[in-house]
């Protein structure tokens, strides 16, 4: 599959030097970092660090499965896809998923024609719709829907197009009571498709119209493709702009998320009348590390949904609050002030947790202290839950200055928690006097020395690069690159499991007589080492032809001087090791009582120095006495 066709279905390409640029479809930029590397049938993004093949460009951008981006581009381009055999438990559980998804698009359908078609649907239906300010492109888009106030219309529909009452029972669409009693299950009610990040529907949300109609609100029950607490309404019409925007929306109802749509606000989704749950969170993090919670104007149900945030904070993402004016939500808000008047509010009124929750409590937190103690711990709490110290130390120093106290009284109460949570996970008592996990400012990384496990993981990656961009490239005469690094490589014990993983294959493979390069890691390896190697191999920077061609400057390549650079990173590495090695046989001495064990060690010790002090003098490096 060409990478390049693939991918200009969805960005302009502009072709610079080998490789194809634009900019990145799964984020914001102005200035294109987005690289395509058609001859390795890979692309890399310079700016969000996302990258991979034409399977998994599809898979980022539409959300899909492994196995949906698969058949995605295989019906693209007419190609047949051969499974492999399949037990028949399979075969039958992957015919029922189909069938389905088939019975949902015939009901969905269905709804759309009753809507638009039937009498009832129009006076009744249309109105609802009319009256919420939903336009003829708003309805289509979301493709909602009317059933007929009978008992067994759909039903009735759906068998005489050979649809069998078992499945559409498993859907969810037909109900059966003891004594043979059947009818559909939505009726008399307006229809709300729940899609699939994919854009199946896999459920209905109905609302009646009837005011002593109970329930409000009737969902589809779960299923084989529905799975309530994995499913977030709107996700399939927002997931472009959720990334556009990198932020997603998150409101209670259906209507609040078409009634944005409306105002134009397209990066937003509801949660299905369910408590946020990690999956949901999870599915946003696939577009977007940012979420602004949008809560109705209700204290008390507020404060019943709080631990929706502390979720998002636990799952390493962003969170901002927007809460509307008592008795408002986002659909009676957006229709009351309009499209301009609503994006203001919405910009006007964000604010971090902290601000948001100290708001919340200030009432009555300025009449007790008591009241005041307790809005403050819900605070730290939020804060214990986030799993970035760096964060944790800056909302930390956020919250002191809002509450105007000082930092070492909430550092302590942080503390507590953040301890009480490890002992809660490990289960048995600490054996080591606590210490205090955010006494100090972390380093950053500049100011952070680097310890020899970094720098042998440094010069680790650094010999994989070379392995895999010049390989086949000669370093002498009849001796090329890779023989070199096989040789002096193969005593090495690499500390990081990917870049082993990677070298030992390369070995296998070239003791079988195989060629091998990056692309047999692109096209085999696991996702893991497929990411490695597409950032091992992606180049940001290409030298353009016009120094040599028009100026007569030649700008000297890596490979003009690769022996040097090889026999430097090798060099480095084996120094590395030896440091390390002496620091290791240092601590081993600390502890030894044996005599003879110790002159052994300060043996090593010795053989050690003298290997440094010649490594150092290969590199030019001057050790201090």
């Amino acid at each position: 599959m060409d990478i390049e066709e693939v991918v200009s279905d969805f960005v302009s390409l502009k072709r610079k030097g080998q490789n194809l640029w634009a900019c990145c479809p799964f984020h914001d930029e102005k200035t294109p970092s987005f690289s395509v590397a058609p001859h390795k049938g890979i692309y890399k993004c310079f700016g969000c660090g996302k990258a991979g093949d034409s399977i998994s460009f599809i898979q980022e951008h539409d959300g899909l499965s492994y196995m949906e981006a698969i058949k995605w581009l295989a019906g693209k381009y007419g190609i047949e896809i051969e499974e492999t055999e399949r037990t028949d438990e399979q075969i039958e559980q992957q015919n029922e998923r189909e069938s389905l998804y088939i019975v949902m698009g015939f009901a969905r359908d269905y709804y759309q024609r009753m809507l638009e078609e039937h009498d009832q649907g129009r006076s009744i239906g249309q109105s609802y719709f009319r009256e919420r300010g939903f336009t003829e492109k708003t309805i289509k888009a979301f493709e909602l829907g009317y059933s007929l106030d009978s008992w067994d219309a759909f039903t009735k529909e759906a068998v005489s197009k050979a649809y069998n009452e078992d499945l559409l029972e498993k859907a969810g669409l037909l109900v059966r009571k003891d004594g043979g009693r059947k009818y559909d299950r939505f009726r008399g009610r307006v229809i709300f498709p729940i899609h699939n990040v994919s854009g199946k529907v896999v459920a209905f949300g109905a609302r009646t119209l009837k005011k002593d109609d109970k329930p409000k609100y009737l969902n589809s029950p779960e299923s084989e493709v529905y799975h309530k607490s994995k499913v977030l309404y709107g996700l399939y019409q927002a997931r472009q702009a959720i990334r556009q925007h990198d932020n997603c929306y998150l409101v209670e109802g259906y209507t609040d998320v078409i009634s944005l749509h409306q105002s134009d606000i397209e990066n937003v989704v509801a949660s299905s009348g369910t408590s946020l749950t990690t999956d949901q969170i999870r599915l946003i993090s696939r577009f977007s590390q940012n979420i602004t919670v949008l809560f109705d104007g209700d204290t008390a149900g507020v404060r019943a949904s709080l631990r929706g945030i502390d979720m998002i904070l636990e799952a390493g993402m962003n969170v901002r609050v927007v809460m509307f004016p008592e008795g408002e939500d986002p659909d009676s808000y957006s229709r009351r002030i309009g499209t301009a008047g609503f994006n203001k509010y919405l910009a006007d009124h964000q604010q971090d947790f902290i601000t948001f929750k100290l708001n919340l409590f200030a009432e009555d937190a300025s009449r007790d202290p008591v009241k005041k103690a307790e809005s403050i711990k819900e605070v730290i709490s939020s804060i214990s839950v986030i799993p970035d110290p760096v964060k944790r130390a800056v909302y930390l120093k956020e919250s002191a200055t809002l509450l105007d106290m000082d930092e070492s009284v909430l550092l302590a109460e942080l503390n507590k928690l953040l301890i009480e949570k490890r002992r809660t996970r490990s289960k048995t008592p600490l054996s080591e006097p606590e210490t205090d996990i955010l006494s100090e400012t972390p380093p950053t990384e500049e100011s952070r020395p680097l310890d020899q496990d970094q720098l042998i993981a440094i010069q680790e990656r650094e010999s994989i690069r070379l392995l895999l961009n010049y390989g086949y490239q000669p370093v002498e005469e009849n001796y090329k690159l890779y023989q070199y690094l096989l040789e002096e490589l193969n005593e090495v014990d690499f500390t990081d499991p990917l870049y082993r993983e990677i070298f030992d294959v390369f070995r296998k493979e070239h003791d079988r007589g195989n060629t091998i390069d990056s692309q047999y890691f692109i096209q085999n390896g696991s996702d893991e080492i497929k990411q490695a190697v597409i950032d091992l191999t992606s180049v940001r920077r290409e030298v353009s032809p016009v120094w040599n061609d028009k100026y007569k400057i030649h700008v000297p390549h890596e490979q003009d001087f690769l022996d040097h650079t090889v026999y430097q990173n090798i060099t480095r590495l084996k120094r590395n090791i030896i440091q390390k090695l002496i620091d290791e046989n240092k601590e081993n001495l600390k502890n030894v009582t044996d005599p003879l064990e110790m002159d052994r060690l300060f043996d090593v010790q010795k053989q050690l120095k003298a290997s440094e002090m010649e490594l150092s003098k290969i590199l030019g490096i001057v050790i201090p006495g």
